[in-house]
């Protein structure tokens, strides 16, 4: 089945659509959206079997609707993000704002043109062959791989995203006052908007992708990552990754620019690992699944060994702490570090973590991030084995888990960001304080929907 996605909220037009739809072609159905917000909150729903976009610019309120209903542009802005996965028609009569669509998509790499809606019968006459033509030029490349269960494992992975982000959040506020973070998140933290990170930042493409492709897309990911970088660049991402992405944005292939960092040895760094938590979530019944899908992500930007390693063993470390859930607290732990050390390769920080699975509770947290690292090196093995025991020995308890962490030091927020993706597998979203859901910056458009 093909299908044309169809912006439009002009009931004789979307006839006209309707009555040309054969016309492309067999098993073709048409999918309306009457308003920008919503066609953002579902598309992405669609594109596997998406093979035509039309998009009109200027949108009309439905009656008794509240919200803006947006305008092409949204949507223009939203896809030059991604990867062309098919071509795109602009059906709008607002001729500077239809150009300023086909900038943006053109821009992006897609295949895009301009149809004046003129005449009566316009939509047989220019919009049916110019389609036709488009379509038959397109060569789709584009991979989607989502699973039956597609939906269920986003959820997860939203989930995993949420904990992050908001972790993430509380980290970098109380960075400066780690040593009283326990005694601050017990007395009550101030109002939002908590600011975000680039750790947040980057999980949130990281969850786009595995939402849009079911997979990890590379090519795709390298491309949402730059797309974020560029519309919002004050995060706080370090300076190699900014440097990579700036080449990318300039053109550049990510394969070479992330082996070029450090003189060739790669990103040793903690970035892959502060943002791969949903990727153990989206992926938590294959383990086998998770440390492939986490190594790819990684290599985008971390391409030496130790970041990669990381990477895995925090992805791992996510899916973990969802199969755990319901197993009895006493086993959890030991659970979460057999496994994680199963999968994660020989490395600094899998010595890190086997010297982290020895180190019982009973030892200050001060002791522990001295012994393990606490990301003040910003590299992964400084960072992953104390984010990991943590997160092993608060598995159950989402504020007591972050509350631990940020008062170790260090990198608060990406230490943080860490144990918070992985902890809100385990201990679910119930164990999210309200007020911290207030309280955070919020996440994009598609913010929990699935």
């Amino acid at each position: 089945m093909k299908t044309l996605l169809l912006l439009e909220d002009n009931a004789d037009r979307i006839a006209g659509f309707e009555a040309v739809l054969a016309d492309l072609g067999q098993d073709w159905r048409m999918q309306v959206w009457k308003d920008a917000p919503t066609m953002l909150l579902e598309c992405a729903d669609c594109f596997d079997q998406t093979a035509l976009l039309s998009l009109d610019h200027d949108l009309v309120p439905e009656p008794g609707a509240t919200v803006d209903p947006g305008t092409g542009l949204d949507l223009a802005n939203y896809l030059a993000g991604h990867l062309p996965f098919c071509p795109v028609i602009i059906h709008s009569s607002n001729t500077d704002r239809s150009w300023s669509m086909h900038n943006e998509l053109r821009f992006g790499g897609w295949n895009v043109e301009r149809i004046g809606p003129l005449g009566e019968d316009w939509i047989p006459k220019s919009w049916l062959p110019k389609a036709l033509e488009m379509i038959g030029q397109f060569e789709r490349t584009v991979i989607f791989q989502k699973a039956a269960d597609h939906q269920a494992r986003a959820r997860r992975a939203l989930l995993s995203l949420e904990g992050l982000a908001i972790a993430d959040a509380v980290g970098e506020m109380l960075s400066y006052r780690y040593a009283a973070a326990p005694r601050i998140i017990r007395e009550g933290l101030v109002g939002g908007p908590w600011f975000r990170t680039d750790d947040s930042e980057m999980a949130i493409s990281i969850v786009e992708i595995l939402k849009l492709y079911g997979h990890i897309h590379q090519d795709a990911l390298a491309r949402r990552f730059a797309w974020r970088f560029e519309r919002d660049q004050d995060r706080g991402y370090g300076k190699m990754t900014r440097m990579q992405l700036r080449e990318i944005i300039a053109g550049a292939a990510w394969r070479p620019t992330a082996a070029a960092a450090f003189g060739g040895q790669g990103s040793m760094g903690n970035g892959g690992a502060m943002r791969v938590a949903p990727v153990g979530a989206y992926f938590a019944d294959d383990l086998e699944k998770v440390a492939a899908e986490a190594e790819l992500s990684a290599l985008v930007t971390h391409t030496h060994p130790e970041g990669v390693a990381g990477t895995i063993a925090v992805a791992i470390a996510a899916a973990t702490a969802w199969n755990v859930s319901t197993a009895p607290t006493d086993e959890r732990a030991r659970s979460f570090f057999e496994t994680v050390l199963r999968f994660t390769p020989e490395s600094q920080v899998r010595r890190g973590l086997v010297l982290a699975s020895g180190t019982p509770t009973t030892v200050p947290v001060e002791a522990v991030a001295k012994a393990l690292g606490n990301g003040f090196l910003i590299t992964a093995p400084d960072t992953v084995p104390f984010a990991l025991w943590c997160a092993a020995h608060n598995l159950d308890n989402y504020v007591e888990a972050i509350s631990t962490t940020i008062s170790g030091g260090g990198d608060c927020d990406t230490n943080a960001a860490i144990v918070g993706g992985i902890v809100a597998l385990s201990a679910g979203p119930d164990s999210i304080p309200d007020d911290w859901r207030k309280s955070r910056e919020r996440l994009p458009f598609w913010e929990l929907v699935v």
